[in-house]
C-alpha cells in the first residue's frame, strides 16, 4: 500500500514537472516570437525613416533644370520602395499579443506609402510652369498625411506595443519618438514653405511657356498713404499697418507663385518682409497685402525698397523694383 502511494505521488510529481516544463517552453517561445516581431518591425521603422530623409532631400536639394528630371526619377523610385515597405509590414509574423499594435503599424506605413505615391505623381507638375500651383498645393496636403502617420506611430503603435510587452514581461527595444517621426521640420506643413522649396528645385531658369514673360511693380501704399519716389510722406504706425502693393502681369502667360519682397530701413536693423501671389493672369493686376511686422525707426526718413521677383522667362526686370522713403510716427 505504501509502495503504491509513493508511486502515485511520484507520478503526480513527474506530471507537475512536465506541465511546468511545457509551460516554460510555451512562455519562452512566446517571448521569442514577440522579440522577433519587435526586431523586424524596428528594421522597417529604420527604413521608413530613411525614406523620409530621401524625400526631403529630393524636395529641397538645389538643382538646375537638367537635375529636375533626376529628382523626378528619385521620387518614382521612392514611391516603389515605400510600397514594398508597406507590403513587408503586412507580411510580418505577428504574435496575438501584438496584433493591435500591428494594426496601427501597418496603417501608418500605408499612409506614408499613399502620400509618397501622390508626391511622386505631382512632382512633374510642380516643376512645370502652368501646373505648378495645383501640384504644389497637393504635395503640401500630403505633408498633413505624413504628420498623421507620425501621430499614429508615436501615440498609438508605440504605446500599445510597450503596454503589451510590459504585460508579458518581455524586454525588447521599442523605437523612440524621433525614429518614428517622418516630418521633422514643421515648416513643411506650411504650403508657402513647400512652394518655396520646390521653386528652388525648379530654379530661376525653369521652363517657361513661349512668349513674353514679365511682371511690373504698380502702385505702392503703406497704412493708406501712397508712396512715391522722391517723396517722404509721414506714416502713422498702428497695430494693423501694412503695405498694399500692386503687381501687374505684363506678359503673355499666366504667372504663378510671384514673390514680392519689402525691405524697410537698411543695414543690420533692416526689416525684411515677403509674400507670394499665387497666380496672376496675363494683363491682370493684383494687390498683395504685407503687414509691417516689426517696429521701424520713428521721426526720421527711412528707406523702403519693394521688389517683384523675376519669373521664369523674364528678361527685363527694370520695372520690378521701387525705392521709396517714409517718416514713421506714433
Amino acid at each position: 500500500m505504501v509502495r503504491r502511494t509513493i508511486a502515485a505521488g511520484a507520478a503526480i510529481l513527474v506530471f507537475i514537472l512536465l506541465v511546468i516544463a511545457f509551460k516554460g517552453c510555451l512562455n519562452a517561445r512566446k517571448e521569442r516570437n514577440m522579440e522577433d516581431y519587435v526586431r523586424n518591425s524596428n528594421e522597417l521603422v529604420a527604413l521608413s525613416k530613411a525614406e523620409s530623409r530621401r524625400l526631403f532631400d529630393i524636395l529641397s536639394a538645389p538643382s538646375d533644370q537638367s537635375q529636375a528630371v533626376d529628382r523626378q526619377n528619385q521620387a518614382n523610385t521612392l514611391k516603389v520602395d515605400s510600397a514594398t515597405l508597406a507590403d513587408r509590414a503586412n507580411n510580418l509574423d505577428v504574435p496575438d499579443q501584438l496584433s493591435k499594435a500591428q494594426d496601427y503599424f501597418v496603417e501608418s506605413l500605408e499612409l506614408r506609402r499613399d502620400a509618397l505615391a501622390i508626391v511622386a505623381d505631382q512632382l512633374p507638375g510642380a516643376l512645370a510652369q502652368e501646373e505648378r500651383r495645383s501640384s504644389t498645393a497637393r504635395i503640401a496636403q500630403m505633408m498633413q498625411v505624413f504628420l498623421a502617420s507620425d501621430v499614429l506611430l508615436r501615440s498609438r503603435y508605440k504605446v500599445v506595443l510597450s503596454d503589451a510587452l510590459d504585460k508579458e514581461n518581455v524586454d525588447a527595444q521599442v523605437p523612440k519618438d524621433p525614429e518614428l517621426t517622418f516630418v521633422e521640420d514643421i515648416q513643411w506643413l506650411q504650403p508657402d514653405y513647400v512652394a518655396d522649396q520646390i521653386s528652388g528645385i525648379r530654379g530661376s531658369s525653369g521652363t517657361a511657356t513661349p512668349g513674353l514673360h514679365g511682371d511690373g511693380l504698380g502702385a505702392v501704399s503703406l497704412g493708406g498713404v501712397t508712396l512715391a519716389a522722391g517723396a517722404a510722406p509721414s506714416v502713422q504706425l498702428t497695430r494693423d499697418t501694412a503695405f498694399d502693393i500692386e503687381v501687374v502681369n505684363q506678359g503673355d502667360s499666366t504667372e504663378t507663385d510671384v514673390g514680392v519682397t519689402v525691405t524697410v530701413s537698411s543695414g543690420a536693423d533692416a526689416i525684411k518682409l515677403e509674400e507670394t501671389i499665387p497666380e496672376i493672369a496675363a494683363g491682370e493686376a493684383k494687390h498683395v497685402s504685407i503687414p509691417l511686422s516689426s517696429q521701424p525707426p520713428t521721426g526720421q526718413q527711412v528707406p523702403i525698397t519693394v521688389n517683384v521677383k523675376a519669373v521664369p522667362g523674364e528678361e527685363v526686370t527694370d520695372n520690378n523694383k521701387g525705392e521709396f522713403t517714409a517718416i514713421f510716427t506714433r
